[in-house]
């Protein structure tokens, strides 16, 4: 098979106190064209590095290629000129990166932007790339692609904006996709279509593809080879079947057998009500025409009703687009919504921005995305601090000791304090997160698909985590989740949605023993293994 990309002793350091620290050494391995490699390991141990080094897309003054050599086309991009190197970046070399919010424009709508690459790669005329736009957006499982076209990227749910970076990879038809972490916000259903998309284009194009994802079933369905890679080394590399069939190296054992396991934390069922929410509706007006009048309505939830207790939690899973963050912020009275939302048996609905204001501190959240979460302009100390200067006014030493005690709470170093949340890896950015929402002692804390980035694992301690967090401070959880697996971990109640509504609700155990409803027995045969 002829060979597409060959990387060659790679190693790659970043500038840190004064000196170069090295973060991947000697990293080698080939793809050959039609040829997938899945690229596997824990949240820090050089995946993203390794991908990003092809295209030399890391920051540039700080990142330092210490040797080797990637040669694709006959060229090595680690030492061409840029000239090339633009004719290479999403023409011949496609990327899906980890956090479409952060790579997608937020000033453009998403059909300028896949219309632009297609318009420098091709030469597409406008028109005819508009049309092209669409048909990709309809390929990758966006509905309504001609509405979808025209919204702006915080238009979008996670999922959608996921789907059109796989699209702007695409659209180009490259011989490369370097495919980073791409199905991770997605809902199995959906994911399972992209993986059938990427294998069918694989195919017709002869396209060679490096997969990086912390999901091993994946790897199972969609992987030729497997290389893992740990602390910035590939320590084991074999055929996808033998690796799963005969792992060589303990930490491949490690990370086969970190599925999440284990049950909810125990609780009373006599639990007192914490949240009460009956009738809730979010629609967003539609407008058009010169006088903008609206035409119509996206339905974002509708008729939403159930009861968390205290110290409970209750998952909320169903495709990507189905209302589950929508509720979630609606709760939060971060969107206007109508309905009835009861918090200790007060009603949240009629109140004004100062009468909220006690029960911020009491309602927190966790996104999904640390990285967009956290302000990468502000020190860990000033992100997690924040919450304390806006509820609570205390002394300057103060506020430090709680934040070292909520830091070490959440298994972080508080001597890291003063970095700041790019120097992080993925799962330490959102224990970052969990620490900024802990240090103000909520009672509930809205956690919106808080692992759906994190390898398998990083998930599993995060999961623990949450689950000590809970038994110590009687915490209260509404889950955000796509993944079935997680939530039958973690949730004591869960609660089915699609296209807005609630398709079953019920408790996790006996939901997943005897689902009552098709499309939930459909998503648990899709999760659970």
């Amino acid at each position: 098979m002829t060979q597409v990309i060959n990387v060659s002793q790679l190693s790659v350091g970043f500038e840190r106190d004064g000196g170069i620290q090295p973060v991947t050494e000697n990293v080698s391995f080939s793809i050959s064209k039609g040829e997938t490699l899945a690229l596997v390991g824990e949240s820090g141990s050089g995946k993203s590095v390794t991908a990003n080094s092809i295209l030399k897309l890391l920051p540039k003054g700080a990142a330092h290629y210490l040797s080797g050599s990637v040669e694709f086309d006959g060229v090595d991009t680690l030492t061409c000129s840029e000239r090339q190197l633009r004719g290479i970046r999403g023409g011949k070399i496609g990327m899906i990166f980890q956090e479409p919010m952060v790579s997608l424009n937020p000033l453009h709508r998403v059909g300028k932007q896949l219309v632009e690459t297609l318009s420098i790669h091709k030469g597409v005329r406008p028109r005819q790339a508009e049309e092209i736009a669409v048909q990709w957006l309809s390929k990758v499982g966006i509905n309504n692609p001609e509405l979808k076209v025209t919204a702006y990227p915080h238009e979008l749910s996670g999922g959608e904006r996921q789907r059109v970076m796989i699209a702007m990879a695409l659209i180009n038809e490259p011989e490369l996709l370097i495919a980073d972490e791409p199905t991770t916000a997605l809902d199995v259903s959906v994911q399972a279509q992209i993986l059938a998309l990427l294998k069918q284009l694989q195919t017709e194009l002869g396209m060679a593809m490096l997969f990086i994802t912390h999901d091993l079933s994946i790897v199972q369905r969609i992987a030729d080879r497997v290389a893992v890679m740990k602390n910035g080394c590939l320590v084991e590399e074999n055929s996808t079947h033998n690796l799963f069939s005969a792992p060589q190296h303990p930490y491949t054992r490690q990370l086969i057998d970190s599925d999440p396991k284990g049950s909810p934390v125990e609780v009373s069922a006599a639990a007192e009500p914490l949240i009460q929410v009956d009738k809730l509706k979010v629609w967003f007006p539609i407008t058009g025409g010169l006088f903008k009048r609206t035409t119509g309505y996206v339905k974002a939830v509708t008729d939403m009703k159930f009861v968390l207790k205290k110290g409970h939690t209750i998952g909320v899973v169903g495709e990507s687009g189905s209302g589950k963050s929508t509720t979630g912020m609606a709760i939060l009275r971060l969107l206007a919504s109508q309905g009835s939302i009861r918090y200790n048996n007060h009603e949240l609905q009629n109140l004004n921005r100062k009468e909220m204001l006690p029960y911020r501190s009491k309602m927190q959240v966790v996104f999904q995305d640390p990285f967009s979460a956290l302000n990468p302009r502000m020190s860990v100390a000033e992100v997690i601090g924040e919450g304390l200067n806006v509820h609570v006014k205390l002394p300057g030493e103060e506020v430090d000791k709680r934040i070292c005690c909520v830091m070490k709470e959440v298994e972080l170093d508080p001597t890291t304090r003063f970095r700041y949340p790019n120097e992080f890896s993925g799962g330490q950015r959102q224990r970052i997160a969990i620490a900024r929402a802990l240090i103000l002692e909520p009672e509930f804390i809205l956690l919106d698909e808080p692992t759906s980035s994190l390898d398998r694992t990083i998930q599993a301690q995060v999961l623990n985590l949450l689950k000590s967090l809970q038994q110590k401070r009687k915490l209260t959880y509404l889950f955000i989740s796509h993944d079935l697996n997680v939530v039958k971990s973690l949730c004591h109640y869960t609660i089915v949605m699609r296209n807005g509504q609630i398709v079953e609700q019920g408790e996790t155990e006996s939901m997943f023993v005897n689902p009552r409803e098709e499309y939930t027995r459909q998503l648990i045969s899709f999760l659970v293994n």
